[in-house]
């Protein structure tokens, strides 16, 4: 099983954004790289060649489920491992998200101390 190290986290908000930087990199170690749209998303992701992405799911312009379908486009992302980040956690709102082909749904608002270890039992599952 390779180990998890680079990390993509797509999200429009700059609190959340910085607090998850720390959260994964001075906490989780990993390699992180923050874009702040769905478009921006698509055109790093393939050159940044993340092993796991994190959707925040409301985003303006393309939220997270019409990203997630313009990643899964591109065959080197193809099988990328991608959860959710979001407020909206009903067991139907999860079971939608999960449908399209997350791993996962991590709640928001998340723990920075927890982030990295939700992220690596995610990755965790995904490959075993």
């Amino acid at each position: 099983m390779t180990e998890l190290n680079r990390v993509l986290y797509v999200e429009d908000e700059p609190d959340i954004q910085a607090v998850a930087k720390i959260a994964l990199e001075a906490v989780g170690g990993f390699t992180v790289k923050i874009c702040s749209s769905g478009e921006e998303a698509l055109a790093v992701a393939e050159d940044f060649a993340p092993d796991m992405i994190l959707l925040d799911v409301m985003m303006p312009g393309m939220d997270g489920p019409s990203t997630l379908a313009a990643l899964r486009q591109h065959p080197a992302l193809a099988r990328t491992p991608v959860a959710f980040m979001t407020a909206k956690v009903q067991p139907q709102e999860i079971a939608q998200l999960k449908s399209l082909g997350a791993l996962d749904v991590i709640p928001k608002p998340f723990e920075p101390m927890q982030l990295a270890n939700q992220v690596r039992a995610l990755w965790g599952k995904s490959s075993g």
